[in-house]
């Protein structure tokens, strides 16, 4: 396996202890093999066993995500924290480039104009500009981001490659995760209020980390 982790023997060692301790304890559960990789590693993030119940990975959301990255797609975040905590060494191996529209004046401004949030507009400019198509796209902050991807899926029939769905907090960000789930589009959500944008991170490094391991057939 090429390790792209950057890590040293030592953080290596300490990695593996804590997945062998996940793995300990966390007892009888349904996720196939890639899709444990992903809970794993959000459980790993937050040392929160009950993600195990929160963490709803759809059928083709790996695969999907694998394919996309392979193909070097866009990815489109909510907030800057995400963009920040993706590793962009192991995405310029495929070619992926981060978008992130959160604090562009256009948006701001296009925000205070339509009195909306900055996060319904940023998702409005990446549609605009042709980036949702076959898109990984990544909300972990604000669950208007995923509502306005949800809509624009629905009735523009926008079509990403994946959703990472993780918004925490606890106006809407429940329920916007339950209305990405019901476009049907390839998605990874953690249900209720808890998410947050390492979770985000985590996720999509866990799909890294299997797209070095699971070449595309």
């Amino acid at each position: 396996m090429n390790d792209m982790r950057q890590m040293t023997q030592t953080g290596r060692a300490i990695e593996s202890s804590s997945f062998a301790i996940i793995d300990e304890e966390i007892g009888a559960h349904d996720f196939g093999p890639d899709e444990w990789q992903i809970v794993r590693r959000v459980i790993h993030a937050t040392a929160d066993f009950e993600f195990k119940q929160l963490t709803y990975v759809h059928p083709q959301a790996v695969q999907s995500g694998l394919e996309a990255f392979y193909r070097g797609a866009p990815i489109i975040t909510d907030v800057r924290m995400i963009q920040v905590g993706l590793n962009q060494d192991r995405l310029d191996q495929y070619g992926c480039k981060i978008y992130c529209f959160i604090s562009d004046d256009d948006v701001i401004e296009e925000a205070k104009r339509n009195n909306s949030t900055r996060a319904i507009e940023a998702m409005k400019k990446a549609h605009a500009l042709g980036l949702l198509e076959g898109a990984i796209i990544a909300v972990g902050n604000a669950p208007t981001s995923l509502i306005e991807a949800a809509r624009l899926i629905t009735e523009l029939d926008v079509k990403p490659a994946l959703v990472v769905g993780v918004p925490v907090g606890f106006v809407a960000a429940a329920e916007s995760k339950e209305i990405i789930m019901e476009t049907g589009v390839p998605c990874i959500v953690t249900r209720g209020r808890k998410g947050g944008s390492p979770i985000a991170v985590a996720i999509l490094h866990a799909i890294l980390a299997l797209s070095v391991e699971v070449p595309l057939a």
